[in-house]
């Protein structure tokens, strides 16, 4: 095992750890004495979970270590602690947490990402699947609200924008990769129609 896999396990681990931290601050809260140490540990935790993404990118390419079960663990890490975060700052009762709906966009869209890239790998025999910048910039904006919530930055229109900004490019998002989806279903039927 590389010593990039070895990090990206570690992140793996730190999920539940971060999770532990964030629902004990959240419970504190609702007790009406928020305890603070609970939730900078939950900052700290998540930081050094996204630092260790960096890190074990950086090792890999440096050091020649890509393996197969690095290129499953690193994406699954990587969605593991968003989607923790993300539930856990929305049922949670951290001040200022994340709104259902905007939760539900982006669970909705890793739902259907992954059930689609099933459908497509049993029926086409193969999947790719290519980053979109409306993706990315919808990740680049979550990781935003997230860290607006955890650092309890204040409420008022700027956030409100972040909001909305980060709703619509998950969503947008979501759309284009189903069409990508469907334009390899339809590619590939295309071309068994022409070999017969």
């Amino acid at each position: 095992m590389t010593t990039a896999t070895k990090i990206t396990i570690g992140r793996l681990l730190l999920i539940p750890v971060f999770v532990v931290f964030a629902v004990h601050y959240g419970q504190t809260v609702s007790q009406g004495a928020p305890l603070e140490l609970y939730r900078w540990l939950a900052v700290g935790t998540f930081i050094l979970a996204s630092v260790s993404d960096a890190l074990d990118g950086c090792i890999a390419r440096r050091f020649n270590q890509q393996s197969r079960l690095g290129m499953i663990l690193d994406p699954a890490a990587d969605k593991g602690l968003m989607l923790a975060a993300v539930i856990t700052l929305t049922f949670s009762p951290w001040p200022g947490g994340l709104p259902l709906w905007l939760t539900t966009i982006i669970l909705s869209r890793d739902v259907f990402l992954i059930l689609g890239a099933l459908l497509l790998n049993h029926v086409v025999g193969h999947v790719r699947i290519c980053s979109h910048w409306t993706g990315k910039v919808a990740t680049c904006f979550q990781m935003v609200l997230l860290a607006w919530v955890m650092l309890q930055f204040p409420e008022g229109l700027l956030k409100e924008i972040i909001l909305g900004v980060t709703g619509t490019f998950t969503f947008l998002s979501s759309v284009l990769y189903v069409t990508d989806g469907i334009r390899q279903a339809q590619a590939s039927g295309h071309g068994e129609a022409e070999s017969q």
